[in-house]
């Protein structure tokens, strides 16, 4: 193999190996679950309304109505790993963009404070 394509399989594996996959998230924890309000206030709120109920101020434009984590059924899922994934790639058809700007860690804490307020806790 050339060395210059050897060297770049060795980054796309590193890449893909240091990945948080969708099953292999970091524990929910307060801090995680605190800095995920913060996340949500500056990225999420807009839409989804401060209390997570698609009441935001964008959000009563839009056409589907952004989600109602208290009361709605999860477009893939309601498990971290699947409401990671719908923060990381978005929602094909609707205003749910992808979110990979944010970090991995950044993505895994919204996950947490949006399972908080589907919780109403």
């Amino acid at each position: 193999m050339k060395p210059q394509l050897q060297a770049i399989s060795t980054l796309a594996l590193v890449l893909f190996c240091s990945s948080i996959s969708y099953a292999d998230l970091p524990p929910s924890t307060p801090a995680r679950i605190e800095a995920g309000k913060a996340l949500y206030q500056k990225n999420c709120l807009a839409c989804h309304g401060e209390k997570g109920d698609g009441s935001g101020p964008a959000g009563k434009m839009m056409k589907p109505k952004p989600r109602d984590f208290r009361h709605a059924t999860f477009v893939n899922g309601d498990k971290p790993e699947n409401i990671f994934k719908t923060i990381a790639d978005g929602v094909p058809g609707t205003a749910m963009a992808p979110f990979k700007a944010l970090s991995e860690e950044e993505r895994a804490s919204i996950t947490y404070y949006v399972l908080f307020l589907k919780n109403g806790k």
